[in-house]
Parts: structure tokens; sequence; C-alpha cells
């Protein structure tokens, strides 16, 4: 018996030990059976996920798939190609969040609002007037080195007129004053002067006599015989840089008094060996010093005769 009651409490030992795996597997399958549960849950919720990122994706594409055909057909751009030439460019937006690029493509579609539609001729307009641009820009580079090129040979030729003035100028100065000395005295005299010898080509020139006893005076302050000589003086001044083979005068002589007219005559004698003078003149002591006179009478009204006298066959 007492091994029975023994072999009784090992048994209801065993069956105690037993119940309490048993209730301590349980309480783990249960534990179990709630993980698996939320795990379910879990699954179902990313299965729903994962169809709403596929459906989210789905769109993407079509969005892709349009705006590549709008790119392809209304700007001619290949996204693809452009994509590959350009591939810094994703690695530039990939770190922006959506709403960085939303902003981004808003400002894009602002700029593109204010440009307005496009003109499908622009390119060919461009092309044109690019053209023209270039054609008009290399007529006017042209015409700028003409203009500079022309306006250097202004001044190669302003200088060299300029130099030719002044000595020439100088030359008429030294025989003017040979000539209104000739004509007046020794002690007389006279100068030429520039009103503005910065601008020589442009400048007026200042007459001044000084008949002895008399203070410098302009051309103009003279009295008519001073006039006349000191003009003939210039005039002869002028003739000696370049001798004419002939001079006119008509009745220069018609302010002088016998004196200055014998000063008159004896210049021309003195020139006529070199040139021939003709001289429109009234006067008598003149005529006198000529060599042919011609004179003119009407011997009837409306009818002139001309008479030629040949003084050298006189004397």
């Amino acid at each position: 018996m007492i091994e029975l009651y023994s072999e009784k409490e090992g048994i209801e030992k065993g069956v105690i030990e037993a119940e309490k795996d048993y209730y301590a597997m349980r309480g783990e399958i249960d534990t179990s059976d709630k993980q698996i549960r939320e795990l379910q849950k879990s699954k179902e919720s990313m299965d729903t996920l994962i169809q709403e990122l596929q459906q989210s994706l789905n769109e993407v594409k079509l969005k892709l798939a349009s705006l590549k055909e709008r790119l392809s057909v209304e700007f001619e751009i290949d996204l693809d190609s452009l994509m590959d030439e350009n591939p810094e460019v994703e690695e530039e937006y990939i770190e922006f969040s959506e709403e960085d690029l939303r902003q981004i493509v808003q400002k894009a579609k602002d700029k593109l609002e204010k440009i307005g539609p496009i003109n499908p001729m622009a390119m060919e307009a461009y092309d044109e007037i690019k053209e023209r641009h270039s054609f008009i820009t290399a007529q006017k580079e042209d015409l700028e080195k003409a203009k500079n090129s022309l306006i250097e040979t202004i001044k190669e030729i302003d200088q060299v007129a300029k130099e030719t003035f002044l000595d020439a100028f100088g030359k008429i100065k030294e025989n003017f004053i040979k000539v209104f000395r000739s004509l007046f005295t020794e002690e007389d005299q006279c100068d030429l002067t520039l009103l503005d010898p910065d601008n020589p080509l442009e400048s007026a020139i200042e007459i001044i006599a000084k008949p002895k006893g008399k203070r410098p005076l302009t051309i103009n302050q003279l009295s008519g015989g001073e006039k006349t000589l000191t003009a003939t003086s210039l005039l002869f001044a002028i003739y000696l840089l370049k001798p004419a083979p002939f001079c006119i005068f008509d009745e220069v002589d018609a302010p002088l008094d016998d004196a200055n007219i014998d000063k008159f005559n004896n210049i021309i004698q003195t020139f006529s060996k070199e040139s021939q003078f003709i001289i429109v003149t009234h006067n008598k002591r003149t005529m006198a010093s000529t060599d042919i006179i011609y004179g003119i009478t009407m011997i009837e009204a409306g009818v002139s005769r001309v008479v030629p006298v040949d003084l050298r066959e006189l004397v």
C-alpha cells in the first residue's frame, strides 16, 4: 500500500508539473497567436500600402509617359536622351522633398505663363533675324573700319594741307612785306596774321599796314589809295608764290594819286617781264606806261570800235 501511495503521489506531482507546463505552453501559444494576428494585420496593411504605392506608381508612370509625349510633340525633346546626357540633373534634385519639387515646378510654370504661348515659327524667325543681325553687324564693322580709315585719311590730308598752307602763308607774308615796301617806303611796315593760329585752315587773315608816321592799322582803316596799294601788294605777293601767265586789273588804279600811280606802274613794269598784264584804266599815266593800248570808242549809238596802238613802235 505504501508503494501505491508513493506511486500515486509521484503521479500527482507529474500531473501538476504537466499542468504547469501545459498552462505555460498555452500562454506561449496565446502570445504567439496574438503576435500572428498582429503580423497578419500588419501584412494586410502593408499589402494595402503596396497596392496604393503600386497604384501611385502606375499613375506617375502614366503622367511621365504623357509628359514625355508632350515634350516630344510640342518641344521635340526626348526626355530619356536628356536624362542620359545630363545624369547630374537627377542627382541634383534627389534630395529635395516633394513640396520643394512642387514649388520648383510651380515657379517654372509661372515663368512659362509669363513667356506666353509658343510660336512654332519662332525658331525660324529667330534664325532669320540672327542671320540678318550677323550681316548687319559685319556691315557695321566694315563701315566703322572705313570710317576710321577715312578719319585717318582726313587727318593726314588736314596735316598736309596745314603744312602746305603755313608754308605758302609764310612765303606770301615775306613777299607781301617786300612788295609793300617797294610801293611805299623801306621804313613802312606791314604784316599778315592769323586770327586763329591753332586752326589755320579755318582762320581769318588780318592784313595790317603801317605807313610811315601812322600807327598799325587794318586794311579797312586805310585811305582809298593806301588800301589799293596794300591790296596790290598782297596780290603780287600771291602772284610771286606761283606766277600766272597773265593778270587782269580792272581800274585798280582809280583811287591812286599821281605819285602812287607811278609806283603802281613801276611794279607792273617789273613783273611784266614774267607775265602779261591786261589793265582796264582811264588814267593817262597808266596808259602811257603800257606797251599796247586798246582804245574802245563809240562812233555811233550801240556800235563800239576797238582802236589798237602799239606804243613800242613810237619809241
